[in-house]
């Protein structure tokens, strides 16, 4: 039967093929002739022009040979008599008898021979520029008197008034006043006549040819079924206007017939085909829709249904030619949403993805339908705006306007959680394509980097300048990479013949003090500084964010461990250490272990050492690091959570990760004695660490007022400039040895009061 039906459906084509074939060559010829015959006719109009115009000049030329006194009556100036009016007869003749649409009586030198209304003057003052070269040509080529008896004449097909048309000049001569001219010449006058050749003259050949729906259109503006003929001008060739219809093609009259014989056939040999074939057609289909699916899905995201990069990129490489040849100006936007993984770490990643498409969202809201928002992965988006004017700054307005609007809170969960997250966003202004789209991105990269470290919230546009700063961090973290390969395990040696260049770090310590007012010291923080030799002393701010983004943070955290436990071993035994640690540190593996055997190598019990973690560092631990935060506590290490209060808060990291110290930050105890809201946050947490069983530590303590609210309200222990700045290991030592004197003096006492009882 597929044999069958395939043959069927051959024989059924060539049939077609032959009957497409036959009738289109039947259309062809049909076609050609109806261009034929509408030639011939535009020519016969031609032909008829230059025999009337003969008529009409012979007329005037007898006229005015027949009554001299015409001209004495002054025909072309004001005065008009009996004979001027004789005259304007024969130009009415030609407009009503002869359907010409304007006559005119011209002088040789291109005048009006005749007074004319307004309305006529006005018309031959418009068309006379196009007139005047065959009046010329005329001139130029008129037969001597003896040589021709038929008036010279001209007939061109031409545009005049925005019609096409066709205009003929004869030349007339005029009797001669006595003594007026030389050898008894006569005045020389000529008669211009058109007639457009659309309106009458186009429905008088559409009757006579046959032409269905004929009309004139100044450009080649057919339909599918219509044909156009080119009306060209006789003197320069030039389209002057195009004759359109819908030609008789009695080809397709016959195909027409045919086709439903024919289709009945096909019909009946396709069906059998397709019921055959339908199972294979429709696994085409499921295979054509899931590639195109494929395909969509390589240029867009999945979760928002935005252009991914590969689609920004195209959209923006299409967009660079043109910018300096129109003068336009594009942006590239990218943004970076703020406080994201929080959200998405505390209520789940269900909840992540609704907020980046709410997030889309309110983007898409504030964009034009031809810039385009492109999601690059995570919480990064990219915008770029292709059409701007050199002087426009509403990408400026654009841009905060998604700031101001990603700051508002999002409702979660069906409206059960509420979060803020806002957005960094960094800015690169494309003047010309003389950069290529990876230098353009790396650009609009630097100033988000710049938005991002400036405070979050911002946008920043790209400059120079910045990449100086990018140029200075590279050095930097270039300078740390090289200090940690060359000190080995301890930085502050300087070992190597280059080590000078990169300088050295030490270990500082921050004294923590007790909170019930007596001022003894119970321990103290290791705060790690960077001697570099050309930036002088650097804190941590300045070079912990690059050592965690190039990976050097576990090495570097580990010398820091190691120095802080070797000096915390020869203090008293009631001083505590606290070091800070990462969360990259935490999910390392073995971190646990490391920090045991360092322990274990220093000589100092786990239970004086206290590593901190911060607020945001939670959300980035996952079971493992859990896990190894359990095994640490289980050997007597504590926990500490830092900057309590300030990032993404949840109380129940407190019972979580069995946090036994809060860590109040130092912006809640800077508002006490200038808020009222200070004291009452400051109370509130100090209630609920006493009611949970946890100690407190107060940081940023740097008046005296301060300190006595902490110690009245029972704060475990205190911290701050008012009590001690950060200071290296041989200061702090000082401080250790005064303690140490304390100690030993009130044990003496003790002693001598047990001998006297």
């Amino acid at each position: 039967m597929l044999l069958l039906a395939i043959s069927g459906l051959a024989i059924l084509g060539l049939v077609f093929l032959a009957a497409i074939w036959a009738g289109s060559e039947s259309d062809a010829a049909a076609l050609d002739r109806q261009r034929h015959l509408v030639n011939d006719r535009l020519e016969d109009q031609v032909k008829r022009v230059s025999q009337e115009i003969q008529m009409i000049g012979a007329g005037y030329a007898s006229f005015l040979a027949a009554d001299p006194a015409v001209l004495e009556e002054k025909i072309i100036g004001p005065n008009r008599g009996s004979g001027a009016s004789s005259a304007e007869t024969f130009g009415k003749i030609a407009t009503t008898a002869f359907g010409y649409n304007a006559a005119f009586l011209v002088t040789s030198s291109g005048e009006l021979a005749l007074n004319a209304d307004a309305e006529t003057a006005r018309r031959f003052k418009w068309v006379r520029p196009l007139l005047q070269p065959l009046i010329h040509d005329l001139e130029t080529d008129q037969p001597q008197p003896s040589t021709s008896a038929a008036k010279p004449s001209r007939v061109e097909l031409m545009r005049l008034e925005g019609r096409p048309s066709v205009a003929g000049v004869v030349s007339i001569k005029g009797a001669s006043p006595a003594g007026a001219h030389e050898h008894g010449q006569g005045a020389q006058f000529y008669l211009v006549v058109f007639r457009f050749l659309d309106g009458a003259t186009l429905d008088t050949i559409s009757r006579e040819q046959g032409l269905a729906g004929a009309r004139y259109a100044r450009t080649a503006d057919q339909e599918h079924n219509e044909v156009a003929f080119q009306i060209a001008a006789t003197g320069s060739g030039e389209p002057i206007g195009f004759i359109i219809w819908e030609p008789d093609l009695p080809g397709s009259r016959v195909i027409g017939r045919l086709v439903p014989v024919l289709s009945i056939a096909g019909l009946i040999i396709a069906g059998l085909f397709f019921a055959l074939m339908g199972r294979l057609r429709k696994s085409l289909r499921e295979l054509s829709a899931s590639e195109h699916h494929a395909r969509h899905l390589s240029v867009h995201d999945v979760l928002t249904g935005l252009p991914n990069r590969a689609l920004f990129a195209v959209h923006l490489v299409q967009c660079l030619p043109d910018l300096a040849l129109l003068r336009r100006r594009a942006v590239i936007a990218l943004i970076d949403l703020d406080k994201f993984k929080e959200v998405n770490d505390s209520y789940g990643h269900a909840a992540g993805d609704e907020l980046l498409r709410a997030a889309v969202g309110r983007m898409s809201a504030l964009i034009k339908p031809g810039d385009t928002l492109s999601r690059f992965g995570g919480d990064e988006f990219a915008l770029l705006l292709p059409d701007l004017d050199e002087a426009d700054n509403v990408y400026l307005a654009i841009c905060n306007g998604i700031i101001d609007e990603l700051s508002k809170p999002f409702q979660l969960n069906a409206g059960d959680a509420a979060v803020r997250i806002g957005c960094s966003i960094g800015i690169v202004v494309i003047q010309d394509a003389s950069h290529p789209t990876n230098e353009l991105l790396r650009r609009a990269d630097v100033a988000l980097y710049e938005a991002k470290s400036s405070g979050r919230g911002r946008l920043v546009e790209y400059d120079p300048c910045l990449d100086h700063r990018v140029e200075a961090r590279e050095n930097l973290k270039n300078d740390l990479r090289l200090l940690l390969e060359q000190t080995g395990e301890d930085p502050g040696l300087q070992v190597g013949p280059s080590a000078a260049h990169v300088g050295r770090l030490e270990v500082y310590y921050q004294g923590v003090y007790h909170g019930d007012g007596s001022g003894r010291l119970s321990g103290a923080e290791a705060l790690v500084r960077w001697h570099h030799p050309t930036l002088g002393l650097l804190s941590p701010d300045k070079f912990i964010p690059i050592a965690e983004e190039s990976g050097m943070i576990l090495r570097l955290g580990e010398w820091v461990l190691r120095d802080a436990a070797q000096s915390a071993a020869s203090w008293p035994a009631a001083l505590s250490l606290s070091v800070n640690v990462s969360p990259s540190q935490i999910r390392h593996r073995g971190f646990e272990s490391h920090v045991l055997s360092i322990l274990s190598e220093a000589g100092l019990r786990p239970s004086r050492l206290e590593l901190e973690l911060t607020e945001a560092a939670l959300f980035d631990i996952d079971e493992r690091g859990q896990a190894t935060l359990g095994v640490l506590r289980s050997h007597g290490v504590r926990i500490a959570l830092d900057d309590f209060g300030t990032g993404f808060s949840s109380l129940s990291h407190l019972i979580q990760f069995n946090i036994d110290r809060i860590k109040i930050d130092r912006s809640f105890v800077s508002l006490l004695g200038t808020k009222a809201e200070g004291a009452a946050i400051v109370s509130a947490i100090l209630g609920l660490s006493r009611t949970l069983g946890k100690a407190t530590t107060a940081e940023g303590i740097e008046t005296e007022g301060q300190k006595d609210f902490l110690v009245a309200a029972g704060c475990s222990d205190l911290q701050g400039y008012l009590l001690s700045r950060p200071v290296p290991l041989s200061e702090f030592r000082k401080k250790i040895d005064g303690v140490q004197v304390a100690e030993d003096r009130a044990t003496m006492n003790a002693a001598a009061q047990t001998v006297s009882a």
